[in-house]
Parts: structure tokens; sequence; C-alpha cells
């Protein structure tokens, strides 16, 4: 999966700016840099990037593609198996 960029430097900021102190903002424990790096990993492991989507809609296609071979060779094996029978039957019938 594709990283996204969280600025936790920015988050950290930001809490600061609501009103938090140093000493919060900087204790992994409290808030911000481990509650930014937290969020982090969340959004890294759960949100989809637009080249996974790409990566996706290639897989789509590949499998759509197989598939399609996959039903042509079938349709082509039981369109030679019912010639085959047919003219089987047609020669026993004679």
């Amino acid at each position: 999966m594709t990283e996204i960029a969280f600025d936790t430097l920015a988050y950290a900021k930001k809490m600061k700016e609501l009103g938090f102190t140093d000493r919060q903002v900087s204790s992994k424990y409290f808030l911000s840099e481990g509650q930014a790096e937290e969020l982090a990993n969340i959004i890294d492991n759960q949100v989809s990037t637009k080249s996974d989507i790409a990566l996706l809609k290639r897989d789509i296609k590949t499998l759509e593609y197989k598939l399609t071979i996959r039903l042509g060779s079938m349709m082509m094996a039981s369109f030679v198996a019912t010639v085959s029978i047919l003219g089987f039957l047609i020669r026993i019938g004679h």
C-alpha cells in the first residue's frame, strides 16, 4: 500500500494553537506526538490511495481477460463436442 503523508509536526503545532502545553504536546503518553503517530498508522493501514485503486482496476482487467479466454475455450469445447456427437449420431443413423 502506498503511504499517505500525514504531517505529525503540523498536527502537534495545531494542538499547541488550541491551547495544549509543550509538555502535553511532546508527551508520547498524553497527546499530540503519540496521537499523531497513531492516527498516521490508522490512515496508512485503512485508507486506499489512488494508486491502490489503479492496481485493483488493473487486477480486475486481468481477471476479466482470463475469464473471457476461459469462457471462450469452454464454448469452443462445447461446440466441438456437440458437432462430434451429431456427426456420430448421423453416421449411426444411416
